[in-house]
């Protein structure tokens, strides 16, 4: 009986990343909202978490449930990070935010304009209950870890 409660465990951890991923697929082709940097960063440990649980469920042990948490963790941490971008609570990778430009010579501003992301990390594209893509991808992602470390726990 164990086996079949991680196991399924498992396959909600999985499948929730699944659903997350095929969330920011949808708004990004079908609703025509282009991910910026950190967007893209958060994609990368779903992938990750999707293929072990695939693995995960053929091969027995706590190494991989544990692994999958971690990648969890990983996309909690960089969603609730941007999330923090958004929010002005500090500021994020130069490559996509705006920056102070009051001490920038015509040269460099110009630089900047060219150069500068067509997406900012720093501008909510999309929010609902207040919350950003990115603040809802950390908090799911927090309760996926958990599911994770529960898979962990039964093997």
């Amino acid at each position: 009986m164990s086996i079949l409660a991680r196991n399924s465990l498992i396959g909600l951890a999985a499948g929730g990343s699944a659903a997350l991923m095929i969330g920011a697929l949808g708004f990004q082709y079908l609703g025509d909202l282009a991910p910026c940097k950190l967007c893209i960063w958060q994609r990368y440990p779903h992938v990750i978490a999707i293929v072990i649980g695939i693995v995960a469920v053929a091969i027995r042990g706590r190494l991989l449930p544990y692994l999958g948490m971690l990648a969890a963790l990983t996309t909690s941490g960089i969603g609730l990070y941007h999330t923090g971008i958004e929010r002005n609570w500090w500021e994020g990778p130069t490559s996509c935010t705006s920056q102070d430009i009051s001490n920038l010579s015509s040269d460099q501003l110009f630089d900047q304009i060219v150069n500068a992301p067509l997406i900012r990390c720093d501008e909510v594209a999309w929010e609902f209950m207040n919350l950003s893509m990115a603040s809802w991808n950390g908090l799911i992602a927090l309760g996926l870890a958990g599911l994770w470390f529960l898979a962990a726990r039964k093997s």
